[in-house]
């Protein structure tokens, strides 16, 4: 049984209004301003992305990021994107940085599919144990690929893939995107792996944890928050 909810994935921005309206515009969703930070909402007016403000510019290479479909390069660049690797060889993908230098793949499509967001995509040293940790937190299925990465399979409220492949570099500073889930209690998530980076205090009402390689997220005290 799962332990907790996937909520959404969180973004770090120097500039929140800028980064929204271009996810906005590259995921096909709306950009909604909530007094300096916001929500990249799709028709169910829930968010699929929120976009933290933060004081710290970004200083390494993204250890979690997005995947998306595109129709063309052109687009994403007309929206604020930049090319960095462009797709060829066995890559099926063009490596990009969004307006804020955050790298990104672009699947390019002729008729993309929808939603645009394909997945959530997580460097690590253990694949393998990874997509477990989180399957342990989030239900779903491991799949271990003969390339050697890792998907966690079926998350519930994830419609993308949530995929976990190995990088030799450690991780390096806090991660600018990562994960809010709600759980009914706090303990089974640290028994699992996890451990708590900060509690909540006169600023946050939320534990700040970190999986087992160190990627940062968040949990929301919800006692119904498995319900359903």
């Amino acid at each position: 049984m799962a332990l907790a909810r996937f909520k959404k994935i969180c973004l770090d921005a120097a500039d929140p209004d800028v980064l929204g309206r271009f996810w906005a515009g590259a995921l096909e969703l709306t950009w909604v301003s909530d007094g300096g930070e916001g929500g990249v909402y799709g028709a169910d007016r829930q968010p699929v992305l929120w976009i933290n403000r933060v004081p710290q510019p970004k200083a390494v290479k993204h250890r979690v990021h997005l995947d998306i479909y595109a129709a063309a390069v052109t687009d994403l660049q007309a929206l604020g994107a930049s090319v960095l690797v462009r797709e060829g060889d066995d890559r099926r993908w063009t490596v990009m940085a969004d307006p804020e230098g955050g790298e990104f793949c672009a699947f390019l499509r002729e008729v993309p599919a929808t939603p645009r967001l394909h997945g959530l995509v997580v460097d690590c040293a253990d694949p393998a144990a990874q997509a477990r940790f989180w399957v342990d937190v989030l239900g779903g299925a491991v799949v271990d690929h003969l390339q050697g990465y890792s998907t966690a399979m079926d998350v519930p409220g994830m419609g993308f893939t949530f995929d976990f492949v190995p990088v030799p570099e450690l991780k390096e500073g806090a991660n600018r995107i990562h994960l809010d889930v709600a759980a009914p209690v706090l303990q089974p998530i640290l028994d699992a792996g996890a451990r708590v980076l900060r509690e909540p205090d006169d600023e946050i009402e939320w534990h700040v944890l970190a999986d087992p390689e160190g990627n940062e997220f968040c949990v929301f005290d919800r006692a119904d928050a498995l319900a359903g």
